[in-house]
């Protein structure tokens, strides 16, 4: 167990569906949540983050048909390859939960059983429209013309079953004034609104059961019965910490910090997940943020289009690093973007390669020529160093303020105004001439020790966003310390940096990417 000293943080991405390989978007939302991780790690917290994968329903059961293959054989296929992936991107979870596992189904029967026994669920019959790729039920009024699904656009199907309900209209009033009081609970505003207005048009009773499905977890009460995949799917938050099993780790990290997901999931994380831990009496996730969505030529990513991005096959011919900075710099988390391939080689030729990688290029090779390839002592400060490392100290209150909101985009701009105020530093300073002047050594050696802890605290800034590159850069400088092992606010003073360190220069860390 871990130590109870420290400030926690529980994270949580959804967990994915596994009837198709992981796209863009999953990427995009996993590595958002990377970021923030590895950031209240190196403040200090105790983080626990939580990924996975969701692996029951009709969908899994039909594309395993299809397949010839049993709905657990795809599931632990699909499942490896989300991890392989995630491992490919750095992505740094404490834990991945799969919701075919012995541990979350016990838990999800259990609150079942709880919430029939307090009179939360209850047996009825359904008669309405079902969308099997979307798992969602809805009313004949919801419906697109020609019976077609509100949110992906297909056919929906009549079902009439006998099922058991979630009580969900016990809590409107309830959820409604909760999220009244508590403004940030759903972040950005957009969202908040939307679900505001859903429950203004009131609350119906939600069927939580399935009857004679094949594959999902099987009712406690009446085996025949299967438990609704979004119910099963979002007890995960829970059954990861061990709710009514493992009191301790859940009493230490619940309730989640925040829950990062995609804005098409907000009715289910916003309305049905609220609802249900008012009906366990648990406390509430703090924070719920749905970002928008990555589309291509205007038009969402989608399976069913087939014009989604393998970020497999991008992380493979650009490199890992490269992918993760393009998602979080191109545009403001919480808002909808484009893709293509011609803004993402612009954003890392010229922030990657051309800024970042160009100042970490010049500044080695002259610490090789002019300091025997060792970290330079410094002397007198001139105004021109003054101002650079005010810079420098200036960012760090406004990137913390920054990656707090997740304004992950405004974070890595601040970081790129030390960037360019380097780059210029450089160029004005211009170290190489102060050397062939008579004295002129120790100005020389000033200016390459001031760029060299700038690029130390660059390393430190971008540790979150781009791991590995970072690394490399600290051990370019000849740093021993790892970086994910810095403590943030003692770690972002000037002058730490040791005088006569052996620096490591190695290849370019972003190579300019050549099309044809």
């Amino acid at each position: 167990m871990r130590e109870k000293s420290l400030k926690k943080f529980y994270i949580t991405t959804p967990i994915y569906y596994v009837n198709a390989p992981p796209h863009l978007g999953h990427a995009y939302t996993t590595i958002a949540a990377d970021a923030l991780a590895r950031y209240k790690r190196l403040k200090r917290y105790n983080v626990f983050f939580l990924t996975g994968t969701d692996e029951h329903g009709n969908k899994i059961a039909q594309a395993a048909k299809k397949r010839g293959i049993k709905p657990i054989e795809l599931a632990n296929e699909m499942a490896s390859r989300y991890q392989k992936l995630w491992e490919k991107l750095h992505i740094s979870y404490d834990d991945f939960i799969r919701t075919t596992e012995s541990r979350h189904i016990e838990i999800v029967k259990n609150v079942f059983q709880k919430l029939y026994e307090q009179k939360d669920i209850y047996k009825g019959n359904y008669e309405g429209w079902y969308c099997i790729p979307c798992e969602s039920f809805w009313l004949k009024s919801q419906l697109r013309e020609g019976n077609l699904c509100p949110d992906c656009g297909r056919k929906v199907e009549k079902i009439k079953e006998e099922c058991y309900y979630f009580n969900l209209s016990r809590y409107e009033k309830k959820l409604s004034d909760y999220i009244e009081k508590n403004p940030d609970f759903i972040q950005p505003p957009t969202r908040r609104n939307e679900v505001i207005e859903f429950i203004k048009r009131g609350l119906r009773d939600i069927c939580i059961t399935r009857l004679n499905l094949e594959w999902g977890i099987p009712c406690p009460l009446e085996e025949k019965h299967t438990i609704y995949v979004w119910t099963d799917a979002l007890l995960n938050y829970i059954s990861a910490l061990g709710y009514s099993l493992d009191q301790e780790k859940f009493s230490l990290f619940w309730p989640a910090d925040i829950h990062l997901l995609a804005k098409d999931i907000i009715r289910f994380h916003c309305i049905i997940w609220p609802a249900l831990l008012m009906a366990l009496e648990i406390n509430l996730p703090r924070h719920i943020f749905a970002h928008g969505w990555w589309k291509i030529k205007g038009e969402k990513m989608s399976k069913s289009k087939g014009n989604v991005i393998d970020p497999q096959k991008l992380t493979q011919d650009y490199g890992t690093d490269a992918l993760r900075y393009f998602l979080l710099r191109e545009i403001p988390f919480g808002e909808d973007g484009n893709f293509s391939m011609d803004a993402f080689i612009k954003r890392v030729n010229s922030d990657l390669a051309n800024d970042l990688g160009n100042l970490l290029n010049r500044t080695l090779p002259l610490i090789e020529k002019y300091s025997q390839g060792k970290i330079p002592p410094y002397y007198e400060q001139r105004e021109e160093d003054i101002k650079l490392r005010e810079k420098v100290e200036k960012v760090f209150p406004s990137f913390d303020e920054a990656i707090e909101k997740l304004s992950f985009s405004k974070a890595l701009s601040l970081i790129w105004e030390i960037v360019k105020s380097a780059n210029l530093y450089i160029d004005r300073c211009s170290p190489w001439r102060e050397a062939k002047k008579k004295e002129g050594i120790k100005r020389c050696h000033t200016v390459l020790y001031n760029l060299s802890e700038t690029l130390r605290l660059l390393g430190l800034l971008l540790f979150p966003f781009i791991p590995q590159s970072a690394e490399k850069l600290w051990n370019q400088l000849g740093i021993k310390e790892k970086l994910e092992e810095q403590t943030f606010d003692k770690a972002k003073k000037w002058g730490l940096l040791t005088v006569g360190t052996k620096i490591n220069k190695g290849a370019p860390l972003f190579p300019r990417i050549f099309t044809p």
